[in-house]
């Protein structure tokens, strides 16, 4: 089990099963994870409100606590269905609860109850969840050191079943250490749901509702048994209550592998104040599709939470650092990406800043007119100089020379306005062209009100049809041959390469090479050659005007540069550029500017970089990662038809066959 600490306040970095299993030695490791000084064990105290998947996850954490607490557990009463026998109410007690009948008294046998009054009350309720009702802590007598085994007495089949549940069990020890029970169930019976709303104005506590804690543990048990390579790591304040929690589930990080390069932070939950601060690592697939590649709920916006996410998710990525990082514009997010990701290119989402303007510029006189000179200076200049010049000119005209908005965007503009950004790669997220956003994940699944709890289960839900959406892309990319418009056979070479989504995009370009009816030379140096490109586009009103692009070809090195900049900002190379190459006689399209990101077998191409030393690795759970990320590419090859099923399954029983081969010739 891999366990890693970014400080003491650390705990539970949970990756695939083989984190369910502690030896004392890592329990001792953990405690110090959870906060707490070594000799001093703490578990979160039961509370009324506390709802449990079953019977017997109520009992383990009640015997739990009982351990580290000092004392024993048994059960006082349980009751039956008369028709099913199936149990619907259970009393669990201290072992001191009560005294000894008459005839035990009678025995030479130390009186060993004292009548002691704690016990925890449960009940199987409509959701067929196990709820405590009525919770007493306090004992009459002292208690011992911690327990290692509980008093209860056990049927042969009760035995087997915690046996068996062991893993379990040592599970629930280590979220429920982690875990901040919430309104009617924070281990302090007088704290008021007012008190927990509060609680989100501390930027050290993450702000709990009633129930929100036992969503979280049942979702981390879910995906602990049922999700391999699924990793997690909460954070504690100095009282020990939950800060931070960050999770990334198996198929995100395997996507991580392959589409890390460039990532998008949307903190849009959490600066917004939604009901969940919620904070999402989003990238872009082959298909030009946003997905998800990891997740994380924060007490607040400030740059130590930021910086503990940031960290946490270089960990679960062995390391791997983001080429182009996009966030909101944030002073906070910007000292804390400088920190942990030093060597990565950050830029502002330039979509999220033109979706305020309507906030930030509505109440000026000629809003309309301020609006359209804006428009027209982030999105059409094609070099700095027109860029400075146009703004210029917008706030002369209009007087809003001291608005402070524009003053800060103006400071800021290296950070997000295209004409600055054109040596940073994007992969298709810049949105550098009017309309453009960058895709939400959970958009249609979270509102402003929605609860944590609600918000777990359509997680769930929103990666099912992402994943749905991806295979129904590939499958259509592998299958189906699409339909040429034009003859340049640029259009030919990338329809047999390109994922359909992304021809269609590069299709587009093709078609309007003819849109560009003048290409010649404006200048010359060596192998050097700069072409101007005349295109007509369409203006506003349905006009068209005449644009000038320029654009550098050296044959020599084969190479192609337009300044409009759409290799960079979306992967591919744009009409002007093809132009060029068409008018100096080159067919094909060079290999540099079709990138392997776009191919349609690209996972299967692609070969991660474990850095310089790969041969020499020796770290498992790089080794688990790789492999887990190619078994998975079988696994959704495999489910295609019955065909790729028996395939599938042929080829992983061979796999396996010849991995213990491996095994015996080392005997």
């Amino acid at each position: 089990m891999a366990q890693v600490s970014l400080n003491s306040k650390q705990v539970g970095l949970g990756q695939g099963r083989e984190n369910l299993q502690e030896t004392d030695g890592e329990k001792a490791a953990l405690e110090g994870q959870n906060g707490l000084p070594e000799g001093r064990k703490e578990f979160v105290a039961p509370a009324v409100g506390m709802e449990f998947e079953s019977y017997d996850d109520a009992y383990n954490y009640y015997n739990c606590y009982a351990r580290e607490a000092g004392f024993r557990v048994r059960v006082k009463n349980s009751w039956f269905k008369r028709n099913s026998r199936e149990k619907y109410g259970a009393v669990l007690c201290c072992s001191s609860q009560g005294f000894k009948r008459v005839k035990d008294v009678n025995r030479i046998r130390k009186e060993t109850r004292t009548g002691c009054p704690a016990m925890l009350r449960m009940r199987l309720v409509e959701s067929k969840r196990w709820r405590v009702l009525e919770v007493a802590l306090d004992h009459n007598h002292l208690l011992g050191a911690k327990v290692h085994k509980s008093a209860k007495k056990l049927g042969n089949g009760t035995k087997r079943k915690l046996q068996l549940n062991s893993d379990a069990e040592g599970r629930t020890i280590k979220l429920y250490r982690a875990l901040v029970i919430d309104a009617g169930g924070n281990g302090n019976s007088n704290c008021s749901a007012r008190e927990v709303r509060n609680s989100s104005d501390r930027p050290d506590q993450l702000n709990l509702k009633k129930g929100d804690t036992q969503a979280i543990y049942n979702y981390l048990c879910r995906m602990q048994l049922t999700n391999p390579n699924f990793f997690y790591s909460m954070d504690l304040n100095d009282e020990g209550r939950m800060r931070n929690l960050f999770w990334v589930d198996a198929r995100s990080r395997a996507a991580v592998g392959y589409f890390s390069d460039i990532i998008f932070i949307d903190n849009t939950y959490l600066s917004n104040r939604y009901e969940i601060p919620l904070v999402a690592f989003v990238g872009v697939n082959q298909h030009g599709q946003s997905l998800l590649l990891g997740c994380g709920l924060l007490a607040g916006e400030t740059a130590e939470s930021y910086i503990w996410l940031f960290k946490t998710w270089l960990i679960c990525t062995s390391g791997r650092s983001p080429q182009t990082i996009i966030t909101d514009r944030c002073s906070i997010l910007l000292s804390a990406v400088a920190e942990v990701f030093p060597r990565s290119q950050h830029r502002f989402g330039l979509s999220h800043i033109m979706k305020k303007v309507p906030e930030k510029l509505g109440g000026l006189h000629n809003y309309d007119a301020i609006r359209k000179a804006l428009f027209k200076s982030v999105y059409e200049a094609l070099k700095p100089f027109d860029f400075e010049a146009s703004w210029g000119f917008m706030i002369q005209r209009f007087g809003v020379t001291d608005h402070e908005w524009l003053q800060a965007l103006y400071e800021d503009r290296a950070q997000w306005a295209p004409v600055y950004l054109k040596d940073t790669f994007f992969a298709g997220m810049a949105a550098a062209r009017p309309g453009e956003i960058l895709n939400a994940i959970f958009d249609k699944y979270v509102h402003k009100q929605t609860p944590l709890k609600e918000f777990l289960d359509k997680y769930e839900l929103a990666l099912q049809k992402k994943h749905k959406e991806e295979v129904l892309a590939d499958l259509e990319s592998r299958n189906s041959t699409p339909t040429l418009k034009t003859r340049c056979p640029f259009e030919l070479q990338l329809s047999k390469v390109y994922t359909r989504q992304i021809f269609k995009k590069f299709q587009l370009e093709v078609e309007e090479m003819y849109s560009c009816f003048s290409t010649t030379q404006l200048h010359v140096d060596g192998p050097i050659v700069i072409f101007l490109v005349k295109e007509r586009v369409l203006a506003e009103g349905n006009r068209r005007e005449i644009r000038d692009y320029e654009v550098l070809y050296n044959r020599a090195a084969a190479e192609v540069r337009c300044i409009c900049s759409c290799f960079n900002f979306y992967g591919y190379l744009c009409r002007h550029a093809l132009s060029v190459l068409n008018f100096n006689g080159v067919e094909e399209v060079p290999s540099k500017y079709i990138l392997l990101r776009w191919k349609k077998d690209y996972k299967r191409l692609y070969t991660p970089d474990h850095g310089p030393n790969c041969a020499d690795v020796t770290d498992r759970i790089q080794w688990f990662t790789q492999l887990y990320r190619s078994a998975l590419q079988v696994v959704e090859e495999g489910v295609i038809s019955l065909d790729h099923y028996k395939v599938a399954l042929q080829s992983l029983e061979e796999s396996l066959s010849r991995v213990h081969d491996v095994e015996e010739n080392h005997e």
